[in-house]
């Protein structure tokens, strides 16, 4: 049985992905074929640093697109690095126009430089992605087995974070994490709400927790097993997150800093609402810790475990 490729875009040359990469080829059998799309001398240059014995086949696009690709094997497309501040968005470019041509529909992108990469037009790599194939509707779900999570509002500054809670995204939200866990997972998930305010509470006139939170999860709760909202403080306790398969925040912070500080690393990033499955490994560039061989690849390794599983 030939299982579809696992597209794998590094990012940023100066990060710490393809210690990981190697690491994570060194420990795990993986099963489909993976192809690499980045500069090839690049890539030698890693592959002697650290010593990788796995023999990489050099394809070109179309030969990807044309040739039956074997399991268990690695595979290269070659993006030069001659311009490097449009490097990282050629290499997505190719992924793309893979995914577009229907040769796949799993790809793993490295750490992405928000700043230098996308310019500050995107609040990140899940909104650059979602945009490229004009998908509106869309949701983060930082994804353990245990326990995941997914915040309403991604890498937005917190003093904006209230201006885009608003009952159309909430409902959005729950809804593609309730498609996904029936559509993927075949279970029917346990999903809860977080309030915006501390204890769910406020000083103000308007409170967002029950002029919004409250009234969407009360027009659904029939339909879908969503409670809330609860307090952020304590729906992560361990007699009340155990009660839930996901648990929806509305910042970032909110729900990212508890699941980092359950799992570590051992989570993945998955961009729910897009025709393929978008994973990134949780970890950054990390240029800190580059030649040092410190580096964790258990989110890699959970990446293409559950690509290779789809």
């Amino acid at each position: 049985m030939n299982f579809k490729p696992i597209l794998i875009v590094p990012g940023e040359q100066k990060s710490i992905f393809f210690e990981i990469f190697f690491k994570s080829i060194k420990s795990k059998k993986f099963i489909s074929p993976l192809i690499l799309i980045c500069d090839k001398e690049n890539l030698y240059r890693e592959i002697i640093r650290f010593k990788f014995k796995k023999k990489i086949e050099v394809l070109s696009f179309n030969e990807i697109c044309k040739k039956k690709l074997q399991n268990r094997k690695i595979y290269l497309i070659n993006v030069s690095n001659k311009i490097p501040e449009f490097y990282v968005k050629r290499c997505f470019k190719k992924a793309f126009d893979l995914l577009r041509k229907g040769v796949t529909n799993k790809i793993i992108n490295g750490p992405i430089n928000k700043t230098k990469t996308l310019n500050k037009k995107f609040l990140g790599v899940t909104e650059y992605i979602a945009n490229s194939f004009n998908k509106k509707k869309f949701a983060m779900l930082i994804y353990n087995p245990k326990l995941s999570v997914c915040p309403v509002t991604t890498h937005l500054p917190l003093r904006l974070v209230k201006n885009h809670i608003t009952k159309k995204t909430l409902r959005e939200k729950i809804l593609i994490i309730n498609d996904f866990y029936k559509k993927f997972l075949k279970i029917k998930p346990k999903i809860a709400v977080t309030g915006l305010n501390p204890h769910c509470e406020s000083i103000l006139k308007f409170n967002e927790d029950e002029k919004i939170i409250s009234p969407v999860i009360n027009s659904i709760k029939n339909q879908i097993n969503v409670k809330g909202p609860f307090p952020s403080d304590t729906i992560f306790l361990k007699k009340n997150r155990e009660k839930f398969d996901v648990i929806i925040g509305m910042y970032h912070d909110q729900v990212l800093t508890p699941i980092k500080t359950l799992f570590e690393y051992d989570a993945i990033n998955i961009t729910l609402g897009l025709p393929f499955t978008r994973i990134s490994p949780d970890h950054g560039p990390n240029e800190r810790m580059l030649g040092k061989n410190k580096s964790n690849p258990i989110s890699l390794i959970q990446a293409i475990n559950f690509l290779d599983k789809s």
